[in-house]
């Protein structure tokens, strides 16, 4: 699904967050790879996983067709910094809900990309019919958590000892979602 373009003004810093388009594709592909290899708050290592361009135009013609899904991109000097995704599921049972994800540049940290990303995201799913959001997030990321909390997220669950970092200790994956109406 497609959403407006909304621009934003963060610590001298102009930035737009729109829907992701296939000429995204290769700068995309690029960009995760490079984010993967700046921080271990992600899934994967650096080239894990590996999505190329084909790969991006291949999920952003797949998320503009589905209105379960949802692909932003956050750019600023024609440049894409960040990213996020909702996606649905197909299956009847699961229909209701998305899982959210996002990733930002380290040098774009402190501008509020992951937090806006997130609230465009929260307001495409409340106006689409989408009654809960979910998440995972490594426990030693204090500052997504906290930031989830602050937008309507609980947690809902822990996965112990779920991942392993270049410490060479073992850590918790924090599982979060966010009901829109409690009532359904």
């Amino acid at each position: 699904m497609k959403v407006h373009p909304k621009a934003f003004h963060v610590r001298e810093l102009n930035y737009i967050i729109r829907s992701a388009k296939k000429q995204d594709a290769q700068s995309l592909s690029e960009l995760r790879l490079q984010i993967d290899g700046e921080t271990e708050n992600m899934d994967r290592e650096r080239g894990e996983s590996y999505i190329d361009a084909a790969g991006f135009k291949h999920l952003i013609n797949e998320d503009t067709i589905s209105p379960k899904n949802l692909f932003l991109v956050c750019e600023t000097d024609s440049k894409i910094v960040g990213f996020s995704r909702c996606e649905g599921n197909p299956l009847k049972r699961s229909s209701h809900k998305v899982e959210f994800g996002v990733c930002v540049l380290k040098d774009f940290w402190g501008y509020s990309i992951g937090k806006n990303l997130l609230k465009e995201s929260i307001l495409w799913s409340d106006t689409n019919d989408i009654k809960k959001m979910t998440l995972s997030v490594l426990e030693s990321n204090k500052n997504a958590i906290t930031l989830y909390k602050n937008n309507g997220f609980e947690i809902e669950g822990l996965l112990k000892k779920d991942k392993l970092l270049s410490d060479g200790k073992f850590y918790n994956t924090i599982i979060m979602g966010r009901i829109k109406d409690q009532e359904f």
